[in-house]
C-alpha cells in the first residue's frame, strides 16, 4: 500500500468507499506520522485513543452504507476550538489545564459529518502572532525548513504545518487578520477565510470578536471546498452568525471563468514589492486571462491605513475578551495574599509577552481621553476600507493579490523579535479582508529562488466563496504546484 497519508480528502473519501483501506488503518498511519514527526511541534494534545475509536465507528458506518460527508477523515483541530472533554489551551499557560464541558459548533458540525479528531494543533498564544513563536508550548517548525528551522506562519501555524507534513488529512484554522492565509502560503498549501458570519464562532476562544472567523486548511482547493461545506452554517448560539444557505462548494470547481472580471489593486503593488512575488502575481493574472477572464487594475485607496486600523481595533477587542481570564473561574491561578494580588500574579504569569503587549495597547486605546482619538477613528476608517471593497466590486468579481510580501523566515529572526512592528507589517495584504468581513482564499503559486512557497490570495464578495473556489481551481490547475 502506498503512503495513504499523502492522499487528499477527496481521494481518501473515494478510497474508503471502495474499501481500499479502512478509516482505522488510515488513522493509525497518521498517528505513526505524528509520532515520527514530533520535532515539528505541530500538536499540543494528541488524541490517539479517541481517534481510533471514532475511526472504528466510521468503518462500521461504511460497512452499513451509512457514511456521512466526512466519514472517517482524520483531522487536526486548532487548539482554539473548544472540544468537549479534550484539553483546550489556546496555546497559553493561563488555559493549559482547561478541559471544556462543551463542543464548539464548528467541531460539532465536523463530528456530525463523521470526522475523526487526531488531536489539538499548536498556534500563537490566543491566536496573537504571525509566526507561531508566541505559543506557550514552543514554536512550530515549518516542514519546508532546510538549513535552519523556519516559521510556519501564524497564528494557525500548527494547522498548516500538520497538513503540509501529512500529520492529518486537513485541519481547522481561525483567521483574525490573516491567520489561515499566511500559514497556508508559508507552508505551500491552501486555506480559506470565509465571509464573517459564515461559520459559527460559538466555542472558539475569542481574540477579536468582530474579526475572528473559522475556516479550513487543506492540501488543495477541492479539499477546502469539502471541509467548508461541513464547517459552515447558521448557529443561533452565535449572535454574529448569518442565516445564509450553504451551497455545495465542490459544484463550483468546474465552472467557467470566461468573462469574469479580476481586479488587481494598485495599492498592493508598491515600488518596493519583492520582484519574485510581483512576477508570480503577473503569472497568476496571465493564467486567468488565458482562460477568458478580464484582468484590470482597481483602486482600494484606504489600504495604507489598514494596518494601523487593525492594530487599534484588534487589541482593543482582545483587551476586552481577555479580561475574563482572572484565575477565579477556570484556568491557571497564581497565589496572592489579596484579590488584587491574585489577579495581577495570575495574569502576569499566565499570559505571554505578545498577549500582554496587545492587552496594554487595547486598554490604552479604549481608555478615557483616547477612545475618540484612536478607537472611534479606527472604526470610521474601517467603514471606509469596507466601502473601498464594495466600490471595487462594482468593477470586478474577484480581487487577486499576493498573500504575503515574504516567504517563511527563520525562527528567532532578530529583525522580527526586536521590533514587533516588522512582524505586524507581514499582514499588509491580509488584514483589510477581515476589517471588511470578506471571504479570501490563499493557494500556492510557486517557489522562491530559495525553494520556499509563495501564496496567491483571492478576495471575494460577501458569501461568494463559490466564485473564489472556481477561480482558485483554475490557478491551481495551471500552476501545477508540487506539495511536499
Amino acid at each position: 500500500m502506498s503512503d495513504i497519508t499523502k492522499l487528499t480528502v477527496s481521494e481518501i473519501l473515494k478510497a474508503l468507499k471502495t474499501k481500499e483501506f479502512t478509516s482505522y488503518e488510515l488513522t493509525e498511519a497518521y498517528l505513526r506520522n505524528m509520532e515520527n514527526n514530533r520535532n515539528y511541534n505541530a500538536y499540543i494534545t494528541e488524541n490517539a485513543e479517541i481517534a481510533l475509536q471514532q475511526a472504528k465507528e466510521s468503518d462500521i458506518r461504511y460497512a452499513k452504507g451509512e457514511n456521512r460527508a466526512l466519514e472517517g477523515i482524520p483531522l487536526g483541530i486548532k487548539d482554539l476550538f473548544c472540544t468537549k472533554n479534550i484539553r483546550t489551551t489556546a496555546a497559553s499557560h493561563i488555559l493549559d489545564n482547561f478541559i471544556p464541558p462543551y463542543e464548539s459548533t464548528v467541531t460539532q458540525n465536523l463530528l456530525d459529518d463523521g470526522a475523526v479528531f487526531l488531536g489539538k494543533l499548536n498556534l500563537d498564544e490566543f491566536a496573537m502572532g504571525g509566526s507561531n513563536e508566541t505559543s506557550y508550548f514552543g514554536p512550530v517548525i515549518n516542514p519546508w525548513s532546510k538549513d535552519k528551522p523556519l516559521v510556519p506562519g501564524g497564528s494557525s501555524g500548527g494547522s498548516a504545518a500538520a497538513v503540509a507534513a501529512h500529520l492529518c488529512a486537513a485541519a481547522t484554522g481561525t483567521d483574525t487578520g490573516g491567520s489561515i492565509r499566511e500559514p497556508a502560503a508559508f507552508c505551500g498549501i491552501t486555506g480559506i477565510k470565509p465571509t464573517y458570519g459564515r461559520c459559527s464562532r460559538y466555542g472558539i476562544v475569542a481574540f477579536a470578536s468582530s474579526l475572528d472567523q473559522a475556516g479550513p486548511i487543506a492540501q488543495d482547493v477541492r479539499d477546502c471546498a469539502i471541509l467548508l461545506k461541513s464547517m459552515a452554517g447558521f448557529d443561533e448560539k452565535d449572535s454574529t452568525s448569518c442565516e445564509v444557505a450553504v451551497p455545495d462548494y465542490e459544484s463550483f470547481l468546474d465552472g467557467d471563468i470566461k468573462g469574469l472580471k479580476i481586479g488587481l489593486p494598485k495599492e498592493y503593488r508598491p515600488d518596493g514589492l519583492n520582484s519574485e512575488i510581483a512576477a508570480y502575481w503577473d503569472k497568476a493574472a496571465e493564467y486567468l486571462k488565458a482562460r477568458g477572464a478580464e484582468v484590470k487594475w482597481i483602486s482600494l485607496p484606504h489600504t495604507k491605513y489598514a494596518l494601523a486600523t487593525y492594530y487599534v481595533l484588534a487589541p482593543a477587542e482582545a483587551s476586552s475578551n481577555l479580561a475574563r481570564y482572572d484565575g477565579i473561574r477556570y484556568g491557571f491561578r497564581a497565589d496572592g495574599q489579596h484579590l488584587d494580588d491574585l489577579y495581577i500574579n495570575t495574569r502576569t504569569q499566565g499570559f505571554g509577552s505578545e498577549v500582554k503587549r496587545r492587552i496594554m495597547i487595547g486598554t490604552y486605546v479604549l481608555s478615557a481621553g483616547y477612545y475618540d482619538a484612536y478607537f472611534l477613528k479606527a472604526q470610521k476608517m474601517r467603514r471606509l476600507i469596507h466601502d473601498d471593497f464594495m466600490n471595487a466590486f462594482k468593477e470586478c468579481d474577484v480581487i487577486l493579490t499576493p498573500t504575503s510580501p515574504i516567504t517563511a523566515f527563520p525562527i528567532g529572526d532578530e529583525s522580527m523579535l526586536e521590533n514587533p512592528i516588522n512582524m505586524y507589517l507581514n499582514d499588509v495584504f491580509t488584514v483589510s479582508v477581515n476589517l471588511a468581513g470578506l471571504p479570501a482564499l490563499s493557494l500556492p503559486i510557486g517557489l522562491s529562488a530559495g525553494g520556499l512557497p509563495y501564496g496567491m490570495q483571492l478576495i471575494g464578495k460577501p458569501f461568494d466563496e463559490g466564485t473564489l473556489f472556481n477561480v482558485a481551481a483554475k490557478i491551481e490547475a495551471d500552476a501545477k504546484f508540487e506539495r511536499i
